[in-house]
């Protein structure tokens, strides 16, 4: 008995890859971002992909790929873009199209009933419009078709990831319980935390806007002149505190203390903070190099995802960065993978008392 994947706003796939190392076959990716799916075609050479918008897709458009799984257990996950639900964004999510995605997604779980769904998103998600929130629909939606469903916002630390980075995970099925992976790493575990000197320290060196072509996708965003000082002023694991007065720059004056991470070094023996869809842009983040003298690689970025050395991104550099930035980290989706298959369903249709 095996899970048949069908993985909406499916991006590059990190969700997908996770899926697939836990042991599961990925049928279907299903995007509307024309570079993610070049990556996801690319990596999912099995798999078939839609390029289509679901917000305007009928739910029986994949009825033949649902057909050609039944006799295995089916599972769909919707990690739709969680811009709408962070905390820059909280207030406009109400107004942002992207809000309904999960409604959206809603509309195919109740036209087939997978055995399966794992929805990913920011924890902002369950807060926005309280009363009539995108999740606290879809669990009612849930909740009418009997499904049983666990919830809990995880520190994607605590499974190995190289990142400060909370998701609230939604888990559910039709049969039985699912129950959360325990973490394998954190003070609990007696296990410290994966740090991202632990993922990137092998990588051959780059200057600022070059590219190695022995390994694919390590690639550093070109820096500006002044933008090279800056870097060149930061210390390991610092930030534009320790400029002197002439690299500071005006919006940064005056006492302007917000935003403080930008422009700063990831520190080698933490864990780094969580990417965002521009994690190779020195500007937006704490995405300095811990040692070198510019911004984190796509490659880099993509290897603190967790991503394989193997998995290749296609588009820009600016795409590849947003394509990685919104992916699911592949070593949460496999411990999450992991629990799915230990559900007791499975066990029971293999031996045939199902």
């Amino acid at each position: 008995m095996r899970i048949k994947v069908f993985d909406f706003f499916s991006g590059c796939g990190g969700t997908s890859a996770g899926l697939r190392a836990a042991g599961m076959d990925i049928v279907l990716g299903i995007d509307n971002d024309v570079d993610a799916a070049a990556t996801f075609k690319t990596n999912f050479p099995e798999a078939s992909f839609l390029s289509v918008d679901l917000t305007k897709t009928r739910a029986n458009k994949i009825k033949n790929h649902i057909s050609s799984s039944r006799g295995d257990a089916i599972l769909f996950c919707g990690c739709a873009p969680c811009q709408p639900f962070s905390k820059q964004n909280g207030i406009r999510a109400r107004k942002d199209s992207r809000a309904s995605l999960l409604s959206h997604f809603g509309r195919f779980v109740r036209y087939y009933e997978p055995d399966f769904v794992l929805v990913e998103n920011v924890p902002g998600i369950q807060k926005v419009i309280a009363h009539h929130s995108p999740l606290g629909d879809f669990i009612r939606l849930l909740n009418t078709l009997k499904y049983r469903h666990v919830m809990k916002v995880v520190d994607c630390r605590d499974f190995g990831v190289p990142q400060t980075r909370k998701r609230l995970v939604l888990m559910a099925c039709r049969k039985g319980v699912l129950y959360f992976p325990e973490g394998t790493h954190g003070a609990r575990k007696n296990s410290r935390y994966s740090t991202v000197w632990d993922w990137i320290k092998g990588f051959p060196r780059l200057r600022a806007g070059q590219e190695c072509k022995t390994i694919p996708n390590h690639r550093a965003a070109a820096l500006s002149k002044d933008n090279l000082r800056r870097i060149r002023a930061t210390p390991p694991g610092g930030s534009r505190s320790d400029w002197p007065k002439n690299l500071v720059l005006e919006c940064h004056k005056n006492g302007h203390h917000g935003h403080s991470d930008v422009y700063g070094r990831m520190r080698k023996n933490q864990p780094a903070s969580a990417l965002t869809t521009r994690c190779i842009s020195l500007s937006n983040g704490r995405f300095g190099h811990p040692t070198q003298h510019r911004a984190i690689s796509a490659r880099e970025a993509a290897t603190l995802q967790t991503f394989a050395m193997d998995f290749v991104f296609k588009g820009s550099l600016t795409s590849m960065a947003r394509q990685i930035g919104n992916a699911v980290p592949v070593l949460l989706a496999k411990r999450l993978g992991e629990s799915f298959l230990k559900h007791p369903s499975l066990a029971e249709k293999q031996n045939g008392h199902v």
